[in-house]
């Protein structure tokens, strides 16, 4: 069984409301006080802040969906259509999510700044791709869900495929680009948020947390998935590598101050010990989860999700 590296609770960098002057205000800076400049950034990046957390709120949301076309798509042929013979006929699809007030947060968020037009364009595409596949997918799930399809020979399950493959193609187009334009915006994010912490506190233990979710979220966006089980061994490799320094970062941390990080140190380093078992199985079956390795992954990406609920608990208790 493979996986997919999903972006869950990718907005905890809504837990730090801090900032500190980035290259975009230097010039800004030197025509205004240093106490409103800093207040200006801080402002530019809480609200930075607040439009990823709403984007990322609906991409995490309406996951599901992807999830129910996975679903559909392991029982029925996708070129044939339904056709009432096939053995796993009663797995359906999955309902889907009330994901209205999220569409709201994200629309609202794409009016307002920063302008983001690349990303704010295809948040708008995706979430017509969205509201056109979900009505379909929730139709197909009580379809099959109700048996529906024992009364009518599948004549409604191959007018639903019919409208559904190209509505999900379109949606599943439109998140990879959103997915691959936020991964570069949110990575810009937690640089400006680690150099403001640093700025204030110090490598203290919040910005031990942070740097070492930063990380391992870099890890993350190179793991395996359904659509791409072949792992690009080099800069999965890097990625671990950065990983490690920001877990020694946080052991030269815990020799300095004895309470250490707390919440998280013991899961984050059982991690890599993880990742490492797994690069090594990538290595022997030259990058392909699917030879030996889909386990190991499964076990990063559910310990990943832990940490992240570690990482905002740890926050919390440190301000």
């Amino acid at each position: 069984m493979l996986i997919r590296a999903f972006l869950h609770g990718a907005a905890c960098a809504a837990a730090l409301a801090l900032a500190a002057p980035g290259a975009g205000w230097a010039q800004g800076a030197a025509t205004m006080p240093a106490g409103s400049a800093s207040k200006v950034a801080d402002d530019d990046l809480q609200a930075a802040i607040t439009k990823s957390n709403a984007y990322t709120g609906l991409m995490n949301r309406t996951l599901r969906a992807i999830q129910s076309w996975e679903r559909y798509g392991s029982w029925v042929d996708m070129k044939k259509g339904p056709t009432g013979k096939e053995r796993y006929i009663t797995y359906g699809l999955y309902s889907l999510y009330d994901v209205a007030s999220e569409i709201k947060k994200a629309e609202e968020a794409m009016a307002r700044e920063p302008k983001l037009p690349a990303i704010d364009e295809t948040m708008g595409r995706y979430i017509k791709a969205y509201q056109e596949l979900a009505p379909l997918i929730t139709k197909a799930e009580r379809y099959y869900d109700r048996k529906d399809y024992r009364d009518d020979n599948l004549a409604e399950g191959q007018k639903l495929h019919a409208l559904m493959v190209p509505a999900a193609k379109t949606f599943l187009e439109e998140r990879s680009k959103l997915d691959a334009l936020m991964r570069v915006y949110k990575r810009g994010l937690d640089q400006r948020e680690l150099a403001s912490v640093e700025q204030r506190e110090g490598k203290s233990a919040r910005w031990q947390v942070r740097n070492i979710m930063i990380n391992a979220r870099a890890v993350m966006d190179l793991m395996p998935s359904n659509e791409s089980p072949i792992v690009d061994l080099k800069s999965f490799n890097a990625a671990v590598a950065d990983y490690a320094a920001a877990i020694r970062e946080m052991d030269a941390f815990k020799d300095k101050e004895p309470k250490g990080v707390p919440f998280i140190e013991s899961q984050a380093s059982s991690w890599l010990g993880k990742l490492r078992d797994f690069s090594d199985k990538l290595a022997k079956s030259k990058g392909d989860v699917r030879r030996g390795a889909a386990n190991d992954a499964n076990w990063i990406v559910n310990n990943y999700n832990t940490m992240v609920s570690l990482s905002e608990t740890a926050i919390r208790m440190s301000r």
